[in-house]
């Protein structure tokens, strides 16, 4: 893949101070919701967290979108899977912000079960004839921004990324039991800006990890990784993790749900891991099972939680900066 901005005719990392790259984790109690804000202004938002609560994930998304982010529309919107964390959110938010293109992995492997079924009909309903189902392979046509879909409906990338290479760790991985459901349909995209790398994964399970990383890791070495499935259970797979060797992992889990004690300390046996944020102190575990306080954007219980957020700013200069919303806090590091 060319660099972008090869392509534009500059030199590395002279972007002016507006042309950023934002990467904002929304928190929405468990759920997920991450937005890409490009250095043109065009936006892509990965979920939209749960329905309910009086609007309170779409509150908290909206108010990202528009005060923090500065945007009056998104371009993007990107399911997952068709879980009630990811999509639930969905048709609320879209009535309070346009979206141009609503992408998923195709239709949802649980559309006629009983828990399935409205939010498959929901989410028909909410994108009309402004819905696109993408492949391994394809991106979306971003400016400055390469956004590569990696993962969809149990299909994986053709051919490795640029810095793909064989995995020694293949050899240790144990398969769990087949999952048929919409977790394994999983989409996932793969996220290069300069030198600068992003993968979102979503809630893809474990066997289907294994099909990124086995027995070429596809994904090479990135910057920023967000853990695989909130860190529910076990479920970030060591042999997908370790050999991206991320500088920064975030976990947008909720004060009960996800950073189960094993998923976190795969995290945290990462190699070349600078630090570990989350979206939420997990109350069941002790100190050594959560992020530093620092970067951990809310510390309590559902209730009275105020939704804080954690930006990340990719910066002209090679450098990148998360920010925690509670408290201010930042911290900056090196594109690799």
């Amino acid at each position: 893949m060319q660099k972008f901005w090869l392509a534009l005719g500059l030199l590395p990392w002279t972007l002016s101070a507006a042309d950023t790259v934002d990467i904002y984790w929304i928190d929405v109690e468990g759920g997920a919701s991450t937005l890409v804000v490009t250095q043109s202004g065009q936006s892509v938002l990965m979920d939209a967290g749960y329905a309910g609560f009086d609007g309170r994930d779409a509150d908290r998304i909206e108010h990202v979108i528009k005060t923090e982010a500065g945007l009056e529309k998104l371009d993007y919107f990107l399911t997952s899977h068709f879980h009630g964390d990811h999509v639930g959110g969905l048709e609320e938010l879209a009535k309070r912000v346009p979206i141009g293109t609503f992408v998923d992995h195709g239709d949802s492997v649980d559309k006629d079960s009983e828990r399935g079924k409205p939010l498959w009909e929901t989410y028909l309903a909410t994108v009309g004839d402004k819905r696109k189902t993408v492949e391994p392979g394809e991106a979306l046509p971003l400016d400055g921004v390469e956004l590569t879909i990696v993962a969809a409906h149990s299909r994986f990338l053709p051919k490795g990324l640029p810095g793909a290479e064989r995995n020694p760790l293949c050899r240790t991985f144990e398969m769990q039991e087949e999952d048929k459901g919409e977790n394994g349909k999983s989409l996932g995209y793969h996220l290069r800006t300069g030198d600068f790398e992003f993968v979102n994964l979503g809630d893809l399970s474990w066997n289907y990890q294994y099909q990124l990383a086995c027995p070429v890791n596809l994904l090479g070495k990135i910057d920023v990784f967000q853990a695989t499935h909130h860190g529910v259970r076990d479920d970030v797979l060591p042999q997908q993790m370790w050999p991206m060797e991320p500088t920064v992992a975030v976990m947008n889990n909720g004060p009960t749900k996800g950073a189960g004690a094993e998923a976190v300390e795969t995290v945290l046996k990462s190699p070349e891991l600078e630090d570990f944020w989350q979206l939420h102190r997990a109350v069941n575990n002790d100190a050594a099972h959560n992020a530093d306080e620092r970067l951990t954007a809310n510390l309590g219980e559902v209730d009275g939680c105020e939704g804080h957020w954690i930006r990340l700013r990719l910066d002209g200069d090679g450098t990148y900066t998360l920010t925690n919303s509670r408290n201010g806090y930042s911290k900056r590091y090196r594109v690799k």
